[in-house]
């Protein structure tokens, strides 16, 4: 069956991290993505290997600096209803490739925008990453012990979670808003303000009393004996989330532990006593020991794995959540929508494989790519 975004064409213009998995995430639910990438290798170690945000993308080399190259896109733009483009601001204007550009040649289009700091604001054209847009929200302060400086938590929370999935979820908002209107949008999704959305459970719980701005202090961030992970004999680790006290009892029931002596999860001066004991007990069993005791359970204790293990548990496996296509390992098409969609079998094309033909579909003679292509403002041909 076909993908639930099948027919619909997403135009990207080549990037780094948030906006290639946004457009990934929208291939893999069928979209059809083409990606318009720079002539050149890329500035980043390592990023023109394999990749798995190219699946089922089509890669074309165009040198959008060259004069000419503003048509190329824009012809490919009269017949997509998205596009992607992670610049500072300004510079799609400056190429002749902006919203106001796109909309003339189609006012249907939706016109997603990927940045840290946002159009707009003092710091709109400052440089930055994943750990500066989260050190303002609150998120990166919160990570961590309190004696030691905050650790960056990978760039989940910033340019994937603040990032990708909140301009995917906006590009999907503005298109349903194009189906019903034929009017296209700008999508101004700002890695700052997707990070400040997920702090709302924060400001939430703060709102009643229940948070800390002392790092390591908080229910959730690991000072809580039923939130944390513990040490096992092997020296691997299990995480425990046992929040609600039927789900802490079965746990400690499990561990033959007497609720008399460790006493309510919730007493939160006893919290320490509480950690003591439990890294004691955990400490005489291995971490594999462990799982098969809390396996099947409701006792929220589940072995913390490294990647490469993730593959092989029993969960993962059952929902073919990791998969092996042509010796790369890659995660699953997610989430499923009303349907399996087997294992992602569309091809990974490399860097400008599909420049000929994707310019041939959207109506560019064979003498016209070559003639560009010779003018150097196309590659890959």
């Amino acid at each position: 069956m076909a993908g639930a975004l099948s027919g619909f064409k997403i135009i990207e213009l080549a990037g780094i991290g948030p906006g290639p998995y946004a457009g990934q995430l929208l291939a893999d639910m069928g979209a059809e993505v083409i990606c318009i990438e720079r002539p050149g290798p890329n500035s980043i170690p390592g990023a023109d290997g394999p990749s798995i945000n190219r699946r089922g993308k089509s890669s074309v080399i165009v040198d959008l600096r060259k004069s000419g190259a503003a048509d190329i896109v824009l012809k490919l733009v009269e017949s997509a209803d998205a596009l992607i483009e992670g610049n500072r601001p300004g510079v799609a204007e400056r190429l002749g490739i902006g919203p106001e550009d796109c909309h003339k040649v189609n006012p249907k289009l939706v016109y997603g925008r990927m940045t840290g700091w946002g159009q707009t604001g003092p710091w709109a054209n400052m440089a930055g990453h994943d750990i500066n847009y989260i050190s303002l929200t609150g998120a990166l302060h919160v990570i961590g012990e309190a004696d030691r400086p905050p650790p960056p938590p990978l760039n989940f929370v910033g340019d994937y979670g603040g990032g990708s999935l909140f301009l995917t979820n906006g590009i999907l908002a503005a298109l349903l808003k194009a189906q019903k209107t034929g009017i296209g949008d700008v999508v101004d999704a700002a890695i700052l303000d997707g990070v400040n959305s997920l702090m709302a459970i924060v400001h939430s719980m703060d709102a009643a009393g229940l948070w800390s701005t002392q790092r390591g202090a908080n229910m959730l961030t690991g000072s809580a004996p039923f939130y944390r992970c513990y040490e096992c004999a092997d020296g691997e680790y299990v995480a425990v989330g046992c929040i609600e006290p039927k789900f802490f009892k079965i746990m400690i029931d499990l561990m033959d532990i007497d609720p008399a002596v460790i006493g309510n999860h919730f007493n939160i001066p006893k919290w320490p006593e509480q950690i003591n004991m439990l890294t004691r007990e955990f400490l005489t069993k291995s971490r594999d020991e462990w799982a098969k005791i809390f396996d099947g359970t409701d006792a929220c204790v589940t072995p913390v794995l490294n990647y490469k293990e993730a593959k092989s548990h029993k969960q993962i496996a059952a929902r073919n959540g990791i998969v092996d296509i042509d010796g790369l390992v890659q995660p699953a098409i997610a989430p499923l929508i009303g349907y399996d969609p087997g294992t992602p079998t569309q091809a990974m094309s490399g860097k400008g494989d599909d420049t000929a033909a994707v310019l041939k579909a959207a109506g560019f003679s064979q003498a016209e790519i070559e003639a560009l292509s010779e003018a150097q403002i196309i590659g890959g041909i």
